[in-house]
């Protein structure tokens, strides 16, 4: 008689996604805004983008948070709070620990008008990154793909072979990517490895996002 074995299922390999939002957020994403949009220049812009620049997307330097304006501060205050609590919650360092390591980042603002976009892309030379949302921008009728930031699945080759038993995996063992519509006061932490990218906006607004790469030594 062969006996049917009890099987545990594991997910084991899980990336780490946090969340929070700023809650009021109008007024300091009002100030935000006009700073930014009075700063969309060419001696902010960045000077030595990574990727082909567009014409639909503005890109300020790296320098950010180290402008001294009330706004800029307290969302650095914010947003790098939300960095260290997501490595407080993911990983075995203590409070202590972290205390004893200096936090660096590069900061930036995307000032993305209609068509605009950003390229799969991740930031190999920081551990942990952050986006917060200014400004979600206008939703679109029949555009649900537009200003998504969308997150790839890490697992290279995973979808080499597909037949009707992994095509329909439950989640978080679902092979497909992750896509965010965020909203205003809303960032989100995640891994610097992980590849994402800003699919195409189609509002006639704006839509505006400060993000952030951050290292600890």
């Amino acid at each position: 008689m062969v006996v049917s074995p009890s099987v545990t299922i594991s997910p084991m390999f899980a990336v780490p996604l946090g969340e929070a939002r700023l809650e009021p957020c109008g007024a300091l994403n009002r100030d935000l805004e006009a700073l930014f949009l009075a700063r969309e220049d060419d001696e902010h812009r960045n000077p030595t983008p990574s990727h082909i620049a567009q014409q639909e997307t503005f890109e300020s330097r790296f320098n950010l948070f180290r402008w001294p304006e009330p706004c800029v501060q307290e969302l650095r205050q914010f947003m790098l709070d939300a960095v260290v609590k997501t490595v407080l919650a993911t990983t075995s360092l203590r409070q202590e620990d972290l205390a004893r390591l200096t936090l660096h980042n590069h900061t930036w603002f995307h000032i993305t008008r209609q068509a605009g976009s950003f390229i799969a892309h991740n930031h190999p030379l920081a551990s942990w990154s952050a986006v917060y949302c200014v400004r979600a921008g206008e939703e679109v009728a029949g555009q649900p793909d537009s200003g998504l930031l969308r997150f790839f699945d890490p697992r290279q080759g995973a979808q080499a072979y597909t037949d009707p038993a992994n095509a329909r995996l439950h989640p978080p063992f679902a092979l497909r990517p992750l896509e965010l519509r965020l909203t205003e006061g809303q960032v989100v932490v995640f891994p610097s490895y992980l590849f994402h990218e800003v699919t195409p906006f189609y509002g006639k607004d704006l839509r505006i996002t400060v993000a952030t790469n951050c290292w600890f030594f």
